[in-house]
Parts: C-alpha cells; structure tokens; sequence
C-alpha cells in the first residue's frame, strides 16, 4: 500500500515528466532515453525513500518498546520503593512501640530495685537494733550498780552519814548518797522513718494519690536532703507536677534531680521529662538542648532512644552542626 508521501513523488515525476516534453525542438528519441534515464532515477529515488522510511519506522518501533520498558521499569521501581516506605514505616513503628514498652520496664526494674535497696536497708538497721538491744541486756546499767552496791549488808554509801535515831528508813531513801531513779533519756526524734516513707509515698502515686504522695516525697526530701531516696523522690514530685500539667513546677524538681543528684538513676528520665515539659511549653530551642544533651550524657539508655526518635520526628539534626543550637 502506498504511503501519501509516495503519491507526492510520484505526482512530482510526472510533472517533471510533462515538463520535459513540452519542448517541441528536442528529438523524439532523445527525448525518450531522457525519460527512461529520469525514470530510472526516479525509481531509484523512491527505492532509496522507502528504504529509509521503513529504516525509520523499524527504529521507531525500537525506541517505543524501549519507552514502553522504561516505563514499566519506572512503574514497578516505584511500586517497591513504596512498599519498601511502607514496611520502614511498619518497622519504625514497631521498634518504637518496643522502646516505650523497654523504657517502662526498665522503669519498674528500677522502681524494683529501688524497692529492694530499701528493703535491705530496713533489714541492715533491724540487725544493728537487734545487736544493740543484746548488749544492752548482756550490760548492766549504771544505776542498779550503783543500788546494788548501796544496798548490801553492813555498808554505808560514801559521805552519808548514820541514820537519824528513830527515823523511818523508808525516809532515808531520797536522801543525799542514796540511789535515786535513771535519768530520762531524750525525745526521739520527729522524723519519719525514711524507707516508710518512701514506700508509702511510692505506693500512693501509683494509686495516684497524687496530693497525699507529694506529701510523702516532700517529707523525703526535707528531713533526709542527702540521702539517694532525696533525688528520687524530687523526680517523682516532677512527675506529679506534669501530670498536673503544672509544667514550671515539674521543670524546677527535674533540675533539682539533675544538679543535685545527676548520678541518681532517675536523672535520664528527669531530662527526658524535662525536655518534655519544655516543648509542652512552646519552649522548642530548650527542648531540643535539652534531649541533645541527654543523647550526650546517657547515650545508651531507653530515654536516649526515646530522645533521637522525638527529634527525627520533629525533623531535627541529633548532632548540632557547627556554630547552631
């Protein structure tokens, strides 16, 4: 069949061909070999037109299939690139979800332990209550010495001098030199046992009593400031203030925690809060600061996993570049 561009040479051949003839004067003959030469040509021409034509239709064919499996290649290259999304999303999810289950383990492992130490401590202080109690038994007390020795036969107490004669002997014995009644020993002291108090105030926050327990933890931290239990009982003070969603409260006590008690094992999870607290406040410089530094200082705890995974959320490099916040 032919092509539209083939009737176009053809219709152009045989214009050609009349205006060849229109000269009169030319022979007949040569005029006739001039024709077949030209149409010899023209065939050639055409030949040469068609070759070319199904040349370039071949290598269209060519680059449309190369088109067509580019495409799908691209097609399906996107389809993995986003199932792959998808499963990355699925496993960061999971693995997060994990994480938060870790940290509250390693929360209550803590709060175990803690637990534990207390418990020993108790046990440590029966022990020496109990040693004191049976050399206070094996030891005789001063006073009864004293009355026994007073109150033998045929002895008089130094510096006393005779009995008045006919005097009741019944009142001699408030008399100087005689044996009087022990001293009183002082007042106990008023501070709450300590491993009592903590536990109480422990147990009270997990049923969140949270008024009563802060009471517990504040009694803690006034009378025992030095002790371990102190730091720990301010993080938990953080903790109820947050719960309040009294957030400069809770911030003040996670600062106690981490300026005067930074090796308490409760210092991570106070600057996690604190970041938390901070970025609850709209203060999102000083969160950020903060879960860096956490990242820094406790770099292989659940809090710092926890820290890198709210930073990536938010888009935030972990380790400042040069000369930034």
């Amino acid at each position: 069949m032919q092509t539209p561009r083939t009737l176009r040479i053809r219709y152009l051949a045989a214009a050609v061909f009349a205006l060849v003839l229109l000269p009169s004067g030319v022979p007949a003959h040569a005029v006739a070999k001039e024709i077949v030469e030209l149409q010899t040509q023209v065939q050639q021409l055409l030949d040469m037109v068609q070759r070319l034509q199904s040349t370039m239709d071949s290598r269209f064919g060519v680059l449309q299939n190369l088109a067509q499996q580019t495409a799908d290649e691209a097609n399906q290259m996107t389809a993995a690139v986003n199932t792959l999304q998808q499963k990355l999303g699925a496993q960061e999810d999971a693995l997060n979800g994990k994480l938060d289950a870790n940290s509250g383990q390693v929360q209550s492992l803590n709060d175990s332990v803690d637990e534990l130490k207390s418990r020993i401590t108790k046990l440590d202080k029966s022990v020496q209550d109990l040693q004191t109690q049976l050399q206070t038994m094996q030891t005789p007390p001063p006073a009864t010495a004293a009355a026994a020795a007073g109150t033998a036969p045929g002895s008089v107490a130094p510096g006393a001098g005779a009995p008045p004669q006919g005097g009741d002997m019944t009142q001699g014995a408030g008399a100087p030199g005689a044996a009087g009644p022990p001293p009183a020993m002082p007042a106990a002291s008023q501070a709450p046992p300590l491993q009592d108090t903590f536990q109480s105030a422990l147990r009270d926050y997990n049923a969140a009593n949270y008024q009563l327990a802060a009471s517990e933890f504040q009694d803690v931290v006034h009378y025992y400031p030095l002790d371990e239990l102190a730091g720990t009982s301010q993080f938990y003070l953080g903790e109820i203030a947050y719960q309040k969603q009294d957030y400069e409260a809770a911030i003040n006590a996670y600062n106690a925690v981490l300026e005067g008690f930074s090796g308490n094992a409760k210092a991570p999870a106070a600057q996690l809060h604190k970041a938390e607290a901070l970025l609850a406040e709209n203060k999102k410089e000083a969160g950020i600061r903060e879960l860096r530094s956490l990242i820094q200082r406790h770099p292989q705890t659940p809090e710092a996993a926890r820290a890198r995974t709210k930073l990536n959320a938010m888009g935030v490099r972990i380790v400042p570049r040069s000369g930034s916040n």
